[in-house]
């Protein structure tokens, strides 16, 4: 009897200790939340440092800071301050240069444009967050807020098309009836993309490649041997010399607006926008292929098809690019006739 007593006195300890420390799990309350980390952009740089050679701070006119919970943003605006509003949204890896023909153009002809470089490229900072469709709209809407506009024009290249498309279906009535889709990303599937960048958007080889040894050799390997292509040249640096950047790449590979988009493509045909896509036949980066597929899901758009254009129209095709989207934009909204 006196072992099955202690028995029982040790299950009743062991039992309330157990509901003891139950409660004070359940009771317990959080840390704080750590401060987000945000790493910087190409203002970091010292300014003889060859990004300030090939796309300077004030690469276009109009050049201005907002600040943001997620990082500051740079922004350009050009062009008449009462002309029509356009807003122009770069894609993956190369920041606002991509516009560098088809911006100004648009200026000229009496448009007010809006060009900014995304989260994780160019002059804007790096959040330590997922690169998802969600921080891109929000970082478009905060930002035609801070410029107090209520409503633009949209076009988007490669990602930005991507970027774009998620913005018009979310915040619809931030966008006119236009939405300008330049090769763009957004339905892209798993073959698409080689194994090389694959291997390259794990979170692990991403802390590697972002780790101060590795981004040494690459300033050192940049220096010895830099490519002869600007636009490479940035992509470069900013590769060696911002820690923010490669994980904003990566991110973007897994979580963001390059995949997944068919219900923002949908929202475009059923909120009765207004889509014109152009795609050139050579490329290779968002194969031609997901024109026709945009089209099943936006019937009402329209396809400039540019015979053997690759991806890069905007600087293989500017005049061709600008002046499309100068009649698309000026074209009446096939709702109000």
């Amino acid at each position: 009897m006196a072992v099955k007593g202690a028995t029982f006195l040790s299950f009743l300890l062991v039992a309330s200790t157990s509901a003891l420390l139950a409660i004070r799990f359940l009771a317990s309350f959080p840390l704080p939340p750590e401060p987000l980390a945000i790493h910087p952009s190409l203002a970091s740089l010292p300014q003889d440092s060859r990004s300030w050679k090939i796309y300077p701070e004030d690469f276009f006119e109009g050049g201005q800071y907002a600040s943001f919970p997620f990082g500051k943003v740079r922004y350009w605006l050009m062009g008449p301050k009462n002309g029509e509003k356009v807003v122009l949204v770069h894609g993956f890896s190369v920041p606002s240069i991509i516009w560098r023909d088809v911006a100004p153009q648009l200026a000229s002809k009496g448009f007010r444009v809006l060009v900014y470089d995304l989260y994780g490229r160019g002059y804007s900072d790096a959040p330590w967050l997922p690169y998802d469709a969600s921080l891109y709209t929000t970082q478009l809407a905060l930002l035609m807020q801070h410029v107090k506009w209520d409503q633009a024009h949209i076009a988007g290249l490669s990602m930005g098309g991507g970027v774009a498309a998620a913005f018009a279906a979310n915040f619809p009535h931030l966008v006119s009836n236009k939405v300008g889709l330049i090769a763009s990303a957004g339905l892209m599937e798993a073959s698409d993309f080689s194994r090389t960048s694959k291997v390259m958007s794990s979170r692990v080889i991403q802390l590697i490649a972002s780790s101060t040894p590795v981004r040494m050799y690459m300033q050192r390997l940049g220096s010895s041997d830099p490519p002869s292509n600007p636009l490479q040249e940035i992509v470069q640096i900013q590769s060696a010399h911002l820690p923010g950047y490669n994980h904003a790449l990566a991110s973007s590979l897994r979580n963001g607006p390059l995949r997944g988009l068919s219900t923002s493509y949908e929202a475009l045909s059923e909120l009765k926008k207004d889509v014109m896509l152009i795609w050139g036949t050579a490329d290779r980066t968002v194969p031609y292929k997901y024109a026709s597929k945009i089209q099943e899901l936006v019937p009402n758009s329209t396809l400039l098809t540019i015979e053997d254009g690759g991806h890069d129209l905007t600087i293989s095709h500017p005049s061709l690019v600008s002046d499309a989207l100068i009649k698309f934009f000026r074209t009446p909204s096939a709702r109000s006739r």
